[in-house]
């Protein structure tokens, strides 16, 4: 179609006449991110060729260009699934030592020659009896082939530094996560409740662990204390490795929730907000699942919640984390469940930011593409409603308050104390004598369909407070 100059400037005004008195209800509706949904437990994630892959338990998986809209390419363990076909013959040995007919969260990482190495595991689940293994593709959505397993745990068999087997101090050898660390080497952290997580240096090119460690070095847990799904990922702004865990457990009533700790080395010692040193974190003596003994350490990023608009999360927990060299962007994906929702989950993303202590906020809001930029003060004050996410293991819903952020530096309403904006898009808060140090991002709000100002901080406790406008 030919145009002349003067009818393309024509079109041009009308549009920008028609943007102006459209209505902001309107305007915030052509501006409505799209999301689409998946069901991936324990998504653990790689990037590969400009696409985001998680892989989960249950030999689900999904991929998304940009962390928003999901699609599914595989959902349960049978002979039909394309990441591993005829698994039940292809992982046979790992079914019959695990006695179980399914596999728990994997990890997939691309090793030096191109291919794709998926570190699977299955567990019985009443008993600490698992098998982890290695299987290779030259795609990363497959087929995988088998190429055995490395490591076992469970009471009928000798541990892997020569003893029997006890699986209060021996890890379930589940839910890896391997990784490079800023020097190049190779890693692999793993285990679920039992003994704890450990963590093993690997061989880069075999994908395998190196000879001679056992089980390898332990980091946290023990005595069957509910801490599982590791995942560390080293921040080059900070130069600090964080561990990311799940604390409790992972049904709707379980209390699941994220916690971080941080260390200068891939292989620990690692520490919360506190000091604590993650190592002497474990079980009481003498009990089972003891969630008290627990619960005072690491840093608590977010569990169950709800805000005033019942948008809100059960039992967030098993993420991974993905920190994106181009942009300086840090994410957090997990699997979530819902209020009033029962066991159904799906997965999301958030976006992580340093506050000024160096420990990573999630942001209170899933991901919707929004950027860090400068905000200013007349934008922040205002009414919002306040998540405290505390420090408990617990199946209770942190529901929402009212406060305001006044434009005096007081903060007002169903708690009080002061605020101030430090910095161009920094925050600090003090809330019934207790301060906070945090990140301020206007982001899309699902429930409400609009931009909303938020903030989202962290005490020297290691609990988190979020705020939405």
């Amino acid at each position: 179609m030919n145009m002349s100059k003067r009818s393309f400037q024509v079109l041009a005004l009308l549009f920008i006449i028609t943007a102006c008195f459209m209505p902001s209800s309107a305007f915030a509706q052509a501006q409505k991110p799209v999301f689409s949904e998946v069901t991936v437990h324990d998504p653990s994630i790689i990037k590969a060729n400009d696409t985001f892959y998680v892989f989960g338990s249950h030999l689900a998986s999904a991929k998304s260009t940009d962390l928003m809209q999901w699609t599914q390419i595989s959902s349960s363990v049978n002979n039909n699934n394309p990441l591993i076909p005829n698994v039940y013959e292809e992982l046979k040995e790992t079914f019959e030592w695990a006695e179980s007919d399914t596999l728990w969260a994997p990890d997939v990482t691309q090793l030096e020659d191109g291919k794709f190495y998926m570190y699977y595991n299955a567990c019985r689940g009443d008993s600490p009896r698992s098998a982890l293994g290695l299987a290779v593709a030259d795609d990363i959505e497959g087929p995988y082939k088998n190429q055995g397993i490395f490591l076992k745990s469970g009471m009928d068999g000798i541990s892997n530094d020569g003893t029997p087997y006890d699986a209060t101090k021996h890890p379930n050898v589940v839910d890896p996560h391997t990784f490079f660390d800023k020097d190049g080497k190779l890693w692999m952290v793993y285990g679920s409740y039992s003994g704890g997580i450990f963590i093993l240096e690997m061989d880069r090119k075999t994908g395998l662990p190196l000879p001679n460690q056992g089980y390898g070095k332990k980091l946290i847990g023990g005595n069957h204390s509910r801490i599982e799904g590791a995942y560390i990922l080293y921040n080059p702004e900070t130069q600090y490795y964080y561990m990311y865990m799940s604390f409790g457990g992972l049904a709707a009533d379980g209390g699941y929730n994220i916690r971080v700790a941080r260390s200068k080395h891939p292989d620990g010692p690692y520490y919360d907000a506190e000091g604590h040193a993650m190592i002497d974190v474990r079980g009481k003596e003498g009990t089972l699942f003891d969630d008290r003994s627990i619960e005072p350490y690491g840093v608590k990023l977010m569990g169950n919640f709800s805000f005033e608009n019942k948008s809100g999360y059960v039992s967030p927990g098993h993420n991974s984390a993905f920190y994106d060299e181009d942009t300086g962007k840090s994410y957090l994906i997990f699997h979530t469940r819902f209020p009033e929702r029962g066991e159904e989950h799906e997965v999301r993303v958030h976006q992580m930011l340093m506050n000024k202590e160096g420990w990573p906020v999630v942001t209170p809001h899933r991901y919707a593409g929004e950027k860090l930029g400068k905000v200013k003060k007349s934008d922040v004050t205002g009414d919002y409603q306040l998540v405290r996410h505390g420090k408990d293991i617990s199946a209770d819903i942190k529901e929402s308050v009212d406060i305001r952020l006044n434009q005096s530096g007081k903060v007002s309403g169903e708690v009080t104390g002061k605020w101030k904006k430090t910095g161009k898009n920094r925050i600090e808060l003090t809330i019934d004598g207790k301060k906070y140090h945090g990140m301020l991002l206007r982001q899309w709000d699902t429930n409400a369909e609009r931009k909303v100002m938020t903030f989202s901080a962290l005490s020297r406790d290691g609990d988190a407070v979020w705020g939405s406008k």
